[in-house]
């Protein structure tokens, strides 16, 4: 019989308190911190910046793997200590600030949020991609990416690309089409929408706006504004068509084959019956605001959508970026109330009374050593260093 075995890089217990393992991660963390230690001073080394990129990009993963399994474990003090530990280093190399900061002062001046809320965080996340239910969300239901397996073989994909078309000029050449569909989406005033405008050779023919939820974004709206170009297409008897949109992002997502938002697997389905219908169908992206006509038309459609649709939502599922703001914002408010009510970082609270404005402020500020230094009350100062048996008089003395 074993006491813990390690599966996929997860040392697991019998008690299933996952300690051990947060013990492991956190000495593999403190090896990565002390290389990075030697390279970074208070007065010279490496750029706070580079340093902040090295915790994100290496010591926050590590620590972080497999977050789901034993999130829960990160609620108990023990571990919490162990993850302070490892992370009060890198914040005050991150700041600048000297050993004796405390961990609530160096985690805002450094702008990086707790490990244990951040543990809560990936775990949170992984779960909401997975369906499992927040209470923040409500009854929205969360877009998941379509599955793989079910995506076409490669042998029957087919390359799918669009032209790029900076002006007037090129879009005049480049409207030989019987059917023309311009598409855009727009987001004014927290409300999202879409729209399409269908022309023939010589003008509009007809209009169609789609309405989507405010917690919906403009990447959403415009690639549901192609989805629906396609699926009209479809119904039409034409057998050329151009579809325009001034969103690049949009088209390369749907030109990916290996991406698999699911309104661009849509759209390449539809793409596929439209092949099989002997039409032929252009993607065209076309420059915003230039004076394009039949690309303002769309955007005025799209806005007219935003504003003063009342209908029901045409596309409703909540967006990834949504679920993790909805979750920032939990975990921001978490540490606030332990920053505020923590007996520590009393001299940087006079600065930054609120943790949620601090960090939203501290990344405008150019952080040097002399600035953590006042922030903190932890440096050159006659108080500090005769708190420290390196002065004799707390007091300023004028000329000395």
């Amino acid at each position: 019989m074993s006491e813990q075995i390690k599966l996929l890089g997860v040392t697991i217990d019998k008690k299933l308190t996952f300690n051990e393992h947060v013990a492991n991660v956190c000495r593999k963390a403190t090896g990565v911190y002390k290389q990075l230690s030697r390279a970074a001073r208070v007065g010279w080394g490496l750029n706070p910046e580079v340093i902040k990129t090295i915790y994100v990009a290496t010591i926050e993963p590590i620590l972080l793997y497999a977050a789901s399994v034993w999130a829960p474990a990160a609620e108990k003090l023990m571990v919490r200590r162990q993850l302070d530990v490892v992370q009060r280093g890198v914040a005050q190399k991150i700041c600048r600030a000297y050993r004796t900061v405390s961990l609530n002062s160096a985690l805002v001046l450094a702008g990086i949020l707790p490990l244990d809320l951040r543990v809560r965080e990936a775990a949170a996340l992984y779960e909401a991609k997975r369906g499992v239910p927040r209470p923040s969300l409500g009854d929205r239901e969360v877009e998941k990416m379509a599955s793989a397996i079910e995506a076409p073989h490669p042998a029957d994909q087919t390359t799918l690309t669009f032209i790029s078309l900076a002006d007037q000029e090129q879009v005049d050449n480049n409207s030989g089409h019987e059917i023309r569909i311009f598409t855009d989406g727009s987001k004014i005033g927290g409300k999202v929408g879409a729209a399409l405008s269908i022309w023939n050779s010589e003008a509009e023919i007809k209009s169609l706006k789609l309405a989507l939820p405010e917690y919906c974004t403009v990447y959403q709206a415009e690639l549901l504004a192609i989805c629906r170009a396609t699926r009209v297409i479809l119904s039409r008897k034409e057998s050329t068509f151009g579809v325009y949109s001034d969103s690049m992002a949009a088209l390369q997502t749907v030109t990916n084959h290996c991406c698999l938002h699911p309104l661009a697997v849509e759209t390449r389905e539809n793409l596929r019956f439209i092949s099989l219908q002997n039409k032929i169908i252009t993607l065209f992206w076309i420059k915003a605001h230039a004076g394009l006509e039949g690309n303002e038309r769309a955007d005025q459609l799209a806005k007219a959508a935003a504003t003063g649709s009342k209908k029901k939502p045409d596309y409703d599922l909540c967006p990834i970026s949504y679920v993790k703001r909805s979750i920032r914002m939990t975990t921001l408010d978490e540490w606030n109330r332990r920053y505020t009510t923590g007996c520590t970082a009393s001299i940087t609270k006079l600065f930054f009374p609120d943790a949620i404005a601090a960090y939203r402020t501290i990344r405008k500020i150019n952080i040097d050593s002399v600035t953590t230094q006042i922030f903190t009350g932890h440096g050159g100062f006659s108080e500090y260093l005769n708190r420290f048996k390196c002065k004799d008089n707390p007091s300023c003395i004028c000329g000395n």
